[in-house]
This record gives C-alpha cells, structure tokens and sequence, in this order.
C-alpha cells in the first residue's frame, strides 16, 4: 500500500506539471495571437509583398504621361581683338512624352506585375501557417519538455528510495552489495537522464521565446481547433487543392508567366509615342521673351534586334512552362502533407491508446514486484527494471500526446487553414491588398502614399 501512496503523488506531480492549477494557463490561442503580433518573419512576409505592389505601378507607368520641367541659363564671354563681349540667356520649358500604343507590351507588364503582386500577397499566408505551426511545435515542446523533467525527477526520487532500502537491508544482512550497485548504477542513470531533460527544456524554451516575443508561462495544452479538422482525408485533400496558399501562389505565377509570355511577343510589334514641348527663351541682346512650342509622333517597328526579341519569347515560354511543372510540383507537395499529417493523427491517436495500456499495466506490475522482492521472491534489479519499463511507457505517453496536439495543427497547415482568420485569432490581419489599392492609383505620385 506504501507503493500506492507514492503512485498517488506521482499523478498530483504530473497534474501540475500538465499546467492543471489555478494559475491561469497561456492557452495555444494565446500564444498564437501574440506571435501573430510580433513574429518577424511574417511582417518581413509583408513587407515584401508591399515591394511587390511597386511593381504595378511602374508596369503602368510605360503608357502614362510623363512630364517634366528644365530651367537652364548660360553667360558667355568671347573675345575679339583685345575687346571682350558678353551675354547672358535664359530659357525654361515643360516637356510631355507618350506611348500611345506598344502592342499591349504594357498591358501584359501590368497584368504581370498583378500576379506577381496576388503570388506576394499568398506568400503572407503561406509564410502564417509556418510560423504559426512553428508556434505550436514550440508551444508543446515546451510543455512535453516540462512533463518530461517532471517525469525523470520522479524516476530519479524513486531510484534514490531504492537504493536507501538496498543499504538498509544489506546492513541487517537481508540484501546483498550487488543489490547496493545495481541500484547505484540506475540512479546515475537517471540524474544523468534528468539532467538531459532539463537542457532539452531549457532549448525549447528558448525557441518558444524566439516566436512569441516571452517566456513560456502555465501552459495548457487544451485547444478546440479540431472541430476545423474534416471527417475524411479525401475532405482534407480537397480543401487543401482548392485553397492551400502554395498552391494559390503557384497559380499566380502560371498567370505572371502568360503575361510575361505576351509581353515578350509584344516586342516585335510598332510603337507609336507622342512627344511636345513648350518653352520661353530670353537674352540681353533679345530683351522679348521667345516662347516656341512643338508637337510630334513617332512609329517604331522592330526589324533585327540582334536575335534579342527571339530569346525573349523563348526564354517567356520556357519560363511559362516552367511555371506549370512548378504548380504541379505545388500540387503534389501540398496531397503529400495533407496525407502524412492526417496518418500522424491517427498513429498518434494508436500510440496513446497503447502508452495508457502500458502504463496503467506497468503500474500493477511495479507493485506487484515491490511486494515480491519484499517476500524475498524477486530481487532488486526486479524492481529497478519494472520501474524503467513504467517510466518509459508514461515518457511514451507524453510523447504520443504531445505528438497529436502537433499532428492536428499540421493537418491544419496543410490544408491551409492554419491563419489567424479560420483560428479566429482576435489580431489585425496582415495584408499588402491595401497598400497594393492606394498606389494602384496614377496620380499617387504626387501626393504622399501611406506605409500602412
């Protein structure tokens, strides 16, 4: 009964290293939302995409007005025979060039720098799902962790209670010193085991921190995000081809790709531009301003370019092409890890089942042979080695649960709908889309654009 005593303790240990208090726990969510807000990595994702928009506007611009203004002036000194003469001009005028039409050279520009732009826009989410399941993967790492610490520093207490009753015997004659030994050996054993838990700990604490911005708090590894989870993996496939943000990229490059494609074939078609001017002149020796202005067009046709057009349009294709192999690759990748994560979900769900049968078996063994060696019917070593198969199957354990909590955000990321958005994370989502609308307008240039 003593033994039972001590089981009962070893589960009021666990309960609160599980985070099960009355402290308030950091729920998953939690710390979803505060990496969300401060991960790196995802306002870099952001950012890029905010580069990215620039590209629309300068694709536009070929085939807007571009107008400009020069002011120039010039004092000049001749000499002639030992006299010397001087005069002074100056001039100022406005310019104004157009490209009237280009083949649609500029129109696929512009609908290529679009896709280039929606594929950025995609890669925020792409790059949200990594670091949220990054997140958890921390996140559980930490609390496995801290499980696990607290799983060794109890398996190193027991050791240390047997072999106290190794010494006892031997001294009243009832044991032996190799008792003693063995005893010894599986408490160095398991200091040295413990001590490697605490380092992994302290590694994936520090990884958590890198993410979320804090330290771990009372973790709790309770969540209610498997109601996101289909019924089928033929469900969870589906989704994941019909909306995984990688996927979604790829299909923007296959179209920034055809765009490109027509641009290049654009190439060997005319252009025709649009040029004035208008200006003033004045000088000392003409005091009255001179004001001229001029209007003019002009049509160009490719004819030889050296057999740079050529390589353009197959470097497009080839491109396009590659474009295609590229979604396929996409498509292929994102079917393999919808299917590995839900796999890892149901042997997961195995391996508790098995671990709680081993450790609820592994504990009426455990008794069972302490109450023998106490009978003199087994030994010491009996009892050291029920105790490491028992710690195994509840390190087991910890490790098949903490091993589903990660396999069921994974199926998440794989279909894509591991986002702040299908989580209802309460933070502002992050998007280019509005910064992509406000330079998208043609006379932003002359007002300030927002970094927002």
């Amino acid at each position: 009964m003593k033994f039972s005593g001590q089981i009962f303790a070893s589960v009021l240990a666990m309960t609160a290293a599980f985070g099960v208090t009355g402290v308030q726990a950091q729920s998953i969510a939690e710390a979803l939302t505060r990496a969300y807000q401060y991960a790196p990595d995802l306002a870099s994702a952001e950012l890029a995409a905010k580069v990215s928009s620039e590209g629309i506007v300068a694709a536009k611009s070929a085939k807007l007005p571009q107008l400009g203004a020069t002011v120039s002036g010039d004092y000049t000194v001749r000499g002639v025979g030992g006299s010397f003469t001087d005069t002074q001009s100056l001039s100022a005028g406005l310019g104004y060039n157009q490209t009237l039409f280009d083949s649609n050279k500029t129109d696929s520009n512009v609908e290529a720098a679009r896709a280039g732009a929606q594929a950025a826009e995609y890669n925020i989410r792409n790059t949200e799902q990594n670091v949220l399941l990054a997140v958890v993967q921390a996140y559980m790492a930490v609390l496995g962790g801290r499980q696990l610490v607290q799983l060794q520093s109890e398996n190193q207490t027991f050791y240390q209670a047997q072999l106290k009753s190794a010494r006892d015997r031997l001294d009243v004659g009832e044991g032996t010193r190799i008792d003693v030994a063995q005893a010894e050996a599986r408490l160095a054993q398991g200091v040295a085991t413990y001590r490697a838990a605490v380092n992994q700990l302290e590694i994936s604490q520090a990884t958590f921190q890198r993410y979320v911005g804090q330290k771990p708090g009372n973790l709790s590894p309770s969540h209610n995000f498997t109601r996101l989870v289909p019924r089928s993996l033929d469900a969870a496939i589906a989704e994941a081809e019909g909306g995984h943000p990688a996927i979604l990229m790829a299909k923007a490059a296959i179209r920034a790709a055809q765009a490109g494609g027509e641009a290049a074939k654009a190439a060997f078609g005319p252009t025709v531009a649009l040029t004035g001017s208008v200006g003033m002149g004045l000088t000392d020796t003409a005091p009255t301003p001179v004001v001229s202005g001029a209007v003019g067009f002009k049509i160009s046709v490719p004819i030889y370019a050296g057999g740079a057009i050529g390589s353009g349009v197959r470097k497009a294709n080839l491109q396009q092409i590659k474009s295609e192999v590229d979604a396929m690759s996409a498509y292929d990748r994102v079917r393999e890890s919808v299917i590995s994560a839900w796999s890892g979900v149901q042997s997961a769900d195995s391996q508790i089942q098995a671990a709680q049968s081993a450790v609820s078996a592994g504990q009426e063994v455990l008794s069972g042979v302490i109450q023998e060696r106490d009978l003199g019917a087994r030994t010491t070593l009996d009892v050291l080695n029920a105790q490491s198969d028992l710690t195994t199957a509840r390190q087991s354990l910890i490790n098949a649960s903490t091993n589903k909590v990660v396999a069921t955000f994974s199926l998440l990321s794989a279909m894509g709908h591991l986002t702040a958005t299908d989580l209802g994370l309460g933070v502002k989502i992050k998007t280019a889309e509005p910064y992509t609308a406000t330079v998208e307008d043609v006379w932003q240039e002359l007002r300030s654009v927002s970094d927002n």
